[in-house]
């Protein structure tokens, strides 16, 4: 053999094994995509969970109507949520809030109710980031410790831990009494003569003093009742701007008026006073935007969430859900976010945007894992749950996001919203149901329900600030649904109605189902237009796709006409039985929810058609074997 052909030969060995060790990586990291599985969040209102009081008095007290505690997360309550199909649990209402309830001998100031929402306070207006809701604690003195032992049984219960963090704004007299050395309260050393400053915290109105708003239509804090500190007056001198960005020393009684703007070097004017991310950033990982800041000066105001965020990060809790996002600048998102998946690359990030445009942005520049689908799948699916949507709205939502599909986490109740059976909503837990099965196997994208959406939670309660509909974030109360199922701190639905376990039996099937598929972790396929257009019998009321992966194949059908059963015969377009690799035959399909309805999908001449009879408000997710 001469010496040029085995420089060649050896030069094509060479090759050939590099291209067989990069066929390897990539399987290796397909491999690793592929057993990702879909993440379910189940938001619970930490303060109204285990409590059993039943009393719900309007303005009720503690005392009165009773709250609930961590330690009312036992294993055995963890279990059960665990089993409900659920990965990750949003323990809401956890940081320092202000509340109306008398804690002095703690050391904890007394809130004025004339800057407080409610008699048990807003989740969102953080008085102390370093320290827990004393509500929440047995012993108030060990409230941190109490929740130190509610992350370690939620991890012992296989399930991850996030909190709130809410950059934007902070309670009107935040104020830390556990931070940790070297750290010093928000605003401790704003220059107060200036309205703005880089490193203030805070934006002033420098010599004028903060008025308490002028109640209307009957309003009066506490609901009227004689309170020491309800007078009308808070001292704050010089006045700040307001939470969502009134500059008012007296904002109105509809502004965020119980608190403060946070700065993040964004001047009255709109001037960026900082240095911003590289047009070329987008598509970076966070190790790249990690050092990016690394020898940056930023804001004071950054510096102090990155502590915070790291704070509860080590302490063990795995992400955070952060409160109206989009009004903080998408650099610090990047800087922030960095810094927590420098410590924990698994982090759950979840994020409150609203502003379709700004989407991509907080995704890859601002780092984010996820954002609320609110104003386009939420209040689609909504309006064809109320009866006066259509489904062919949904198919194009999709389209538009997919791009983006698995960092846009679904919902149909959370703490803002209405509950679904209200009546202002849909009237019926049931109508919900389609609606559920859409929002959790139309995308890879994780899906959260709220504490009570699986027992059909109306929120019907009058507890003074908050309004029926929605569960009340601001006051005393408990939830009738939950109160039942909770059964005495049993945790197992002994005072459960019939339709409220039934109704429990739906998620739990549903939800089990998709943190175990790999098809819904797969590809997706609208089949409703091209129905719609071939198929006789097939309307607006009904939603048909098709998902997919190596090893498992769904046809999923949803119908959320709430009278009429459907019967049709859906069709499979040529492209995607191609794609399908369904060779012409019959194949039995069966329904994974219930196992009670089967099919038969007939294939001849690269055609497709499957025989499909759904009752109202019915759902179908049919295997293909």
């Amino acid at each position: 053999m001469n010496k040029r052909f085995s420089i060649i030969l050896i030069v094509i060995t060479v090759f050939i094994g590099c291209k067989k060790e990069v066929k390897e990586t990539l399987q290796t990291e397909e491999t690793k995509s592929q057993m990702k599985k879909k993440e379910v969040v189940y938001q619970v209102f930490t303060r109204l969970f285990g409590n059993t009081n039943t009393t719900n008095k309007p303005w009720g007290t503690l005392e009165e109507n009773g709250v609930g505690k961590f330690n009312d997360f036992t294993d055995k309550a963890l279990s059960e949520i665990k089993d409900l199909g659920v990965t990750h649990i949003w323990y809401t209402g956890v940081p320092h809030h202000d509340v109306i309830t008398d804690y002095t001998k703690y050391g904890i100031s007394n809130d004025d109710p004339d800057i407080v929402k409610g008699r048990a306070g807003s989740p969102y207006a953080v008085k102390d980031y370093y320290n827990v809701n004393p509500d929440l604690a047995e012993n108030v003195e060990n409230r941190l410790q109490e929740f130190e032992a509610l992350i370690e049984r939620t991890h012992k219960a296989g399930l991850k831990v996030i909190i709130d963090i809410v950059p934007n704004h902070v309670a009107r007299n935040y104020q830390s009494l556990t931070n940790p050395e070297g750290v010093t309260d928000f605003g401790a050393e704003d220059d107060k003569t200036k309205t703005y400053d880089v490193n203030n915290n805070f934006y002033y109105n420098p010599g004028e003093t903060f008025k308490v708003p002028e109640w209307k239509n009957g309003y009066q804090p506490l609901g009227g009742e004689s309170h020491p500190m309800a007078d009308s007056k808070f001292k704050e001198i010089p006045a700040k701007w307001t939470g969502n960005g009134s500059r008012a020393s007296q904002p109105d009684m509809n502004d965020w008026y119980e608190t403060v703007k946070v700065n993040y070097g964004v001047s009255p004017d709109g001037k960026k006073d900082f240095d911003e991310l590289p047009e070329d950033f987008d598509n970076e990982d966070y190790k790249k935007h990690y050092d990016f800041w690394k020898d940056i000066t930023v804001p004071s105001s950054w510096e102090k969430f990155k502590h915070i965020a790291l704070y509860w990060t080590v302490k063990g809790v795995d992400g955070f859900r952060y409160d109206m996002a989009e009004m903080v600048p998408v650099e610090f998102w990047s800087y922030m976010n960095s810094h927590i998946k420098m410590k924990n690359p698994d982090a759950f990030l979840l994020a409150e945007v609203y502003n379709p445009s700004l989407y991509r942005a907080y995704i890859k520049k601002g780092k984010m894992d996820y954002l609320y689908d609110k104003v386009q799948l939420y209040d689609t699916l909504k309006h064809v749950m109320q009866g006066h949507g259509k489904t062919d709205n949904i198919p194009p939502i999709l389209e538009d996001l997919s791009d983006i599909e698995h960092h846009m986490l679904h919902f149909l109740e959370n703490h803002d919203e209405q509950r679904i059976a209200s009546p202002d909503f849909a009237g019926s837990a049931n109508k919900g149901k389609p609606a559920m099965v859409v929002s959790a196997t139309s995308t890879t994208a994780p899906t959260m329900i709220y504490f009570g959406q699986e027992f059909g939670e109306p929120g019907a309660e009058d507890l003074g600030f908050g309004d029926p509909t929605r569960t009340s974030i601001f006051d005393y109360g408990s939830v009738p649904s939950l109160v039942r199922w909770v059964n005495d701190k049993n945790f197992d639905g002994g005072q459960s109605t019939k339709e409220e376990l039934e109704l429990r039996d739906f998620y739990k099937r549903l939800l089990n189902f998709t943190i175990n598929s790999s098809a819904l972790m797969g590809e997706y396929a609208d089949i409703h237009l091209y129905n719609q257009q071939n198929t006789e019998w097939y309307n607006d009321k009904v939603l048909s796709f098709v998902r997919w992966s190596d090893d498992e194949q769904l046809i999923i059908i949803s119908n959320f006409n709430a009278e009429d059963t459907h019967g049709f015969e859906l069709q499979l377009p040529e492209d995607l039985v191609s794609k399908l690799q369904l060779k012409d035959g019959e194949y039995q399909v069966e329904d994974q929810l219930y196992n009670t309805y089967g099919s038969t999908l007939k294939v001849e001449n690269g055609k497709a058609k499957i025989r499909i009879d759904i009752k109202p408000l019915e759902s179908f997710i049919l295997k293909i074997e």
